[in-house]
């Protein structure tokens, strides 16, 4: 069995959640003795795993059906989640989720990282199979590790005493953004860093300006960083908070637990598999968050990093490369005149 692995503009989507994914299908791939490519010239696969949407994704869907090749599409993208992200994204909504349910419904298969994000693609009334497979967490990167902590506390110049907060994400008003500054701003005794990047040009100028200059001074926007400095944050922070209003899984939460850190999200449905107090922390508004983010970095919470790392450690690249080798066989081994309405892992 070959697979190839199609990501459009893989250098342009490195520095989102879906770029990580195709790293991690890399090696969940490798890790299953799975032979792959990337090479989207490739002829002698025999099963094409799309995860991008634009124009040229539709033509190689389109290809791989005149050669007679069975197609996954892996949907990282829903209506919900394209909201309230790029200017001009709540007008484009509706017309992206119609092109969505084309490309999907031009597969066998679909895969999309939760439960959540499967309900949403049902609803749209999509009839083919899907399956839920977690985009997965590197549990070895994210391991504690003094020497990256150092790194990022050197290059923070984080004091002794110092409580920090971090988050991890694009510049956009669905992932929480507005309400990490103002969370922050009534609580100027925290430092509060907001790593990722966004160009200002796509992003609402209400968020454009807190970003560049309208934001407290305990806030700190540094921008993409990765590696030692990003991956000690992890771990060396007080706590990991995501206030993001939708994910179809949201990685960073799973870097977050794998890294040991106790973690603050908002409850909504994506995350109902985590438990309030026992894996994580969840709120529902802002004076939640600033009450529990208090109770955390003040000791007067109970301790979840343990549950929650317990918790992550079924989402690790391994596991999911063993769920996406059964669903290679199961779409290889049933006939392209079978419905696959049966298919289960």
């Amino acid at each position: 069995m070959k697979v190839l692995l199609y990501f459009e503009d893989a250098k342009w989507l490195a520095q989102s959640g879906i770029g990580r994914a195709l790293e991690h299908q890399k090696r969940a791939l490798t890790e299953v003795g799975i032979d792959y490519t990337t090479d989207p010239h490739c002829t002698d696969y025999d099963i094409l795993h799309i995860n991008t949407y634009s124009l040229n994704s539709t033509r190689m869907v389109k290809r791989a059906r005149k050669m007679g090749k069975k197609v996954i599409y892996h949907a990282h993208s829903t209506e919900e989640d394209f909201r309230n992200s790029f200017i001009g994204s709540n007008q484009l909504a509706p017309f992206v989720k119609r092109r969505l349910i084309r490309l999907y419904s031009m597969a066998d298969v679909v895969i999309t990282p939760s439960a959540y994000s499967k309900k949403l693609l049902e609803g749209y009334g999509l009839t083919l199979p899907i399956f839920a497979v977690s985009n997965g967490v590197d549990m070895e990167k994210y391991q504690p590790n003094p020497q990256k902590e150092q790194q990022f506390k050197e290059y923070f110049q984080i004091k002794p005493d110092e409580k920090v907060v971090i988050c991890v994400g694009l510049f956009f008003n669905r992932k929480g953004i507005l309400d990490f500054v103002e969370v922050a701003k009534s609580l100027p005794e925290y430092r509060f860093i907001w790593f990722g990047h966004t160009p200002m040009w796509s992003i609402p100028s209400e968020i454009r300006q807190v970003v560049t200059k309208d934001h407290p001074k305990n806030v700190v926007f540094p921008g993409y960083i990765k590696g030692d400095i990003i991956e000690g944050a992890y771990s060396a922070s007080d706590l990991f908070f995501f206030p993001s209003y939708e994910e179809t899984e949201g990685i960073v939460v799973l870097e977050a637990l794998a890294s040991q850190q106790t973690i603050l999200i908002r409850d909504i449905p994506v995350y109902a598999g985590l438990t309030d107090q026992l894996h994580c922390y969840k709120g529902q508004d802002n004076q939640a968050f600033k009450e529990i983010i208090t109770g955390v970095l003040e000791g007067h919470l109970p301790d979840t990093k343990q549950a929650g790392y317990q918790f992550v450690q079924d989402k690790s690249i391994e596991s999911v490369g063993q769920e996406l080798k059964q669903i290679y066989e199961l779409v290889q081994q049933t006939s392209e005149f079978e419905p696959l309405d049966s298919i289960q892992i």
